[in-house]
């Protein structure tokens, strides 16, 4: 233990006379958030619309107002027929077209169920769902307000949809973008600390006399990791707190639940840092290595940005070594649902697993290494 402290005492005095390093580390981060927190924005507005209205009643009217209405749409013609909003969509001057047949306010007032027809430009599958999702909304609000009461029977609504959304009622994009941010940039940070700090042992010439002290490669190791992980784990909690300020990111499960499953993921990433250090001959060379082994497989394999669900088996397959799926798992759970240890205790299981995995084989490449 006094070998372990006695290495994380020389590397906090390291990173203390290194202020850019330093620097890096805590400030970052928080750009990366503000940068990436505003800049990535999957809520959609000031959408195209086109209608097509061939009631033209009052009933029709208001079907139409309530989509203006909304903030989200933005009418840009009205059309009369299949050629001119195909034309429209074709061209990319539409993204959706709300088509009302006609009879509508007549068939209502019998007590009738009327399809309000919206055709949606599906050239962008996300921005397709997401209009389809206001649409529907709309359509149910409006259906409600319509609704008449037939004689002797219960009210009948216009459309018969009933979307619910969990978690997220507004579907707001920061809920889905914060805790990928949040594991996105914690890897980044974590991975390039470590796997900078052993190369530049080396550099420097400081390694050989690491190499003759009486220390193991396990001290070695955990003495080296933990600073960053310290500061590592400053920041991320800084990270976490800045969103609940800034992007209303709320707090439903346990803090303590949160610590941990941050100090799993961490505790990995700084191991693969490690790994890569033990590989890289120049801090260049492993600047590079971290930035693939950690942006990519974050940014585009953990679900942060699209569905595991609907990418190819082979890919989906590759996903199972990457800790940000998990980890995502485990932050919403706790976050936004608020769940019991119980829900995604084998994504903690996972990131436990990665984590030794990722240590021991950096401490048995560095032992190798040393002989």
């Amino acid at each position: 233990m006094r070998k372990m402290l006695a290495v994380a005492i020389k590397e906090f005095h390291q990173i203390g006379r290194d202020r850019r390093s330093l620097l890096v580390l805590l400030f970052v981060p928080a750009f990366f958030l503000l940068l990436y927190g505003y800049a990535l924005n999957f809520d959609v507005q000031h959408i195209h619309i086109a209608v097509e209205d061939d009631d033209r009643s009052t009933a029709s009217r208001k079907i139409v107002s309530a989509f203006i209405n909304s903030g989200y749409f933005d009418l840009i013609a009205t059309v009369s027929g299949p050629a001119e909003y195909e034309r429209l969509i074709d061209r990319g001057d539409a993204r959706a077209v709300l088509v009302i047949p006609s009879g509508l306010e007549r068939k209502l007032m019998t007590g009738q169920r009327v399809p309000v027809q919206v055709v949606i430009n599906g050239d962008n599958s996300n921005t397709a769902a997401t209009v389809m999702g206001y649409a529907l909304r709309i359509l149910q609000t409006v259906s409600a307000q319509l609704q008449v009461r037939p004689l002797g029977r219960e009210p009948v609504p216009v459309i018969s949809v009933e979307p619910r959304v969990w978690y997220n009622p507004e579907l707001r994009s920061a809920l889905f973008l914060v805790p990928g941010l949040i594991a996105y940039i914690g890897m980044i940070s974590s991975v390039i600390s470590t796997a900078l700090s052993v190369v530049r042992e080396k550099e420097r010439g400081t390694m050989e006399q690491v190499r003759m002290a009486p220390l193991s490669t396990i001290a070695y190791i955990v003495g080296k990791t933990l600073p960053y992980f310290c500061i590592s784990m400053c920041s991320s909690v800084g990270i976490v707190l800045a969103s609940m300020v800034l992007f209303d990111l709320p707090m439903n499960g346990s803090w303590l639940l949160l610590l941990f499953s941050l100090s799993l993921y961490l505790a990995g990433a700084l191991g693969l840092g490690l790994m890569i250090s033990t590989v890289a001959a120049s801090q260049q060379a492993a600047f590079q290595m971290a930035l693939l082994a950690s942006f990519l497989p974050t940014m585009m394999l953990s679900g942060f940005v699209y569905p595991i669900a609907s990418m190819p088996a082979p890919i989906r397959a590759i996903t199972y070594i990457v800790p940000a799926r998990y980890f995502l798992v485990a932050l919403r759970s706790i976050v936004l649902k608020g769940a019991p240890i119980s829900v995604f205790w084998l994504q903690l299981l996972a990131l436990a697993l990665y984590a030794v995995f990722m240590l021991s084989m950096a401490a048995r490449r560095l032992k190798q290494q040393w002989t």
